[in-house]
């Protein structure tokens, strides 16, 4: 799906699954998080009880900027002599040969303080599917900058994470990959009710979803600096 920001080089892109615009998955996600990545509309978020519109409105900025997705390549600028359309080429690719894969098991979970949907189980198909988009699309990546390796190691990484920082410019890919639908920003600050409750309307939200594919890719574009990232155009991968 292309938008009408197709012929400007966006700030930043990535690479998402997300679920075809439409589909019981996408209305349950954007409705969450109340933004529709596909056309930029706002939606009404679902009334919580005992957590008041305007915080969960709050608690759910940080990821409906980014869109409701599971990330396979973080969020990268591209290198100087790298564009969109040779992204597009790139994925292209990568989608006439990576296979598609079974999302069992997706439930809402705790994960590091902040709510997601996420498998019950590990997945190592999803892993390595994850690993190529990585590896495939690290060429084109723009390396990060001394500030940004500062930003990132602020949150405390590990030896491995920051192994994988200085290698690939993301600490949480390979094998520190996990494959999550962030549904809030962390929840430190809400009590235990306002918890349960939260957790009570996304498993209703989200647990009667027909089961999920990792059946295509989806380029999100983040058009300029700190503006909320659009779903660019999504690939079908092989059956």
């Amino acid at each position: 799906m292309a938008n009408e920001l197709q012929h400007n080089e966006p700030h930043r892109v990535a690479l998402y699954w997300a679920p075809p615009p439409g589909s019981d998955a996408w209305v349950a996600g954007c409705g969450w998080l109340g933004r529709d990545t596909a056309t930029g509309e706002a939606l009404n978020q679902p009334q919580v009880p005992g957590v008041a519109p305007a915080l969960l409105a709050q608690i759910t900025a940080d990821p409906r900027r980014y869109g409701f997705h599971a990330t396979l390549k973080p969020p990268f600028r591209l290198r100087a002599d790298q564009t969109l359309a040779s992204l597009e080429t790139a994925v292209d690719s990568l989608a006439q040969v990576l296979a598609a894969c079974p999302l069992p098991g997706l439930q809402v979970a705790m994960l590091d303080g902040f709510l997601a949907l996420r498998p019950a189980a590990p997945l190592p198909r999803v892993q390595a599917l994850a690993a190529a988009c990585v590896k495939t699309l690290h060429p084109l990546v723009e390396p990060p900058s001394a500030n940004e390796l500062d930003r990132r190691r602020q949150t405390g990484l590990t030896p491995q994470q920051d192994a994988l920082l200085q290698a690939w410019g993301y600490p949480w890919v390979l094998g520190e990959f996990r494959f999550h639908c962030s549904l809030t920003s962390r929840l430190d600050a809400l009590g235990q009710a306002q918890l349960e409750a939260l957790m009570a309307a996304a498993r209703e939200r989200f647990d009667g979803l027909p089961e999920q594919r990792l059946d295509r890719l989806s380029v999100f574009i983040e058009p300029s600096a700190g503006a909320p990232f659009r779903l660019h155009r999504q690939w079908e991968l092989r059956p």
